[in-house]
């Protein structure tokens, strides 16, 4: 049952991750522009790995037992979005080749890096809601010698796709040589991050 519950684990993690979210909007660009890709895709990695572990310890169940909370999670996430969705559409009305200076609107340090990455995961109620509480709800129901095989596997492909989608996207980095590709890039994460922000607001149920 060992492999099964791997298996199960990074089954599910595939099915939930490979949507286009904000974290992934995150990791794409920073391996555009080839700024501290391995720390980002190990920051992303490394909150699912907490976020997961703490779910199937239990917190899912707490979590998903306080909707207030969940509520103002959404409030602080709807800000964090529109946030980020107003830097990618003011990049675009200033969109610039893959130089230093464009490189500098990326998060170029690895202290920018490793907050945004926390920013993105914890601050994000779509992040928080697949790994703790469906994560941790499905991985909680296993046997509980077979939990740690099923964060394992959870785990293990959140490290494959992250680590894959920031190096493969910086092989891509020559195809965004002209302001024009950066700005049609940085439009659609705007609008992308509208929509996330979109789906936020209804979450808090205050509109």
């Amino acid at each position: 049952m060992t492999l099964a519950t791997t298996l199960n684990g990074a089954a599910l993690s595939a099915s939930l991750i490979m949507a286009i979210g904000a974290q992934n909007t995150f990791v794409l660009r920073q391996g555009l522009t080839r700024q501290h890709v391995f720390l980002t895709a190990l920051m992303c990695t490394l909150c699912d790995l907490l976020l997961m572990s703490l779910g199937v310890a239990g917190m899912g169940r707490l979590l998903a037992a306080m909707p207030d909370l969940q509520r103002w999670m959404a409030v602080f996430g709807t800000a964090f979005v529109l946030w980020y969705g107003f830097n990618a559409f003011k990049n675009a009305l200033h969109p610039s080749t893959l130089n230093d200076d464009h490189r500098e609107r990326a998060f170029g340090t690895p202290s920018k890096v490793i907050l945004a990455g926390l920013a993105f995961s914890f601050l994000n109620p779509h992040s928080l809601l697949d790994t703790v509480v469906l994560v941790g709800s499905i991985g909680a129901q296993q046997a509980a010698s077979e939990r740690p095989f099923f964060v394992i596997g959870a785990v293990g492909f959140s490290a494959i796709w992250f680590f894959s989608l920031a190096y493969g996207s910086s092989k891509l980095s020559h195809l965004f040589s002209s302001p024009k590709a950066w700005r049609i890039l940085d439009i659609a994460i705007g609008f992308m991050m509208l929509a996330i922000a979109y789906s936020l607001i209804k979450m808090t149920g205050f509109f």
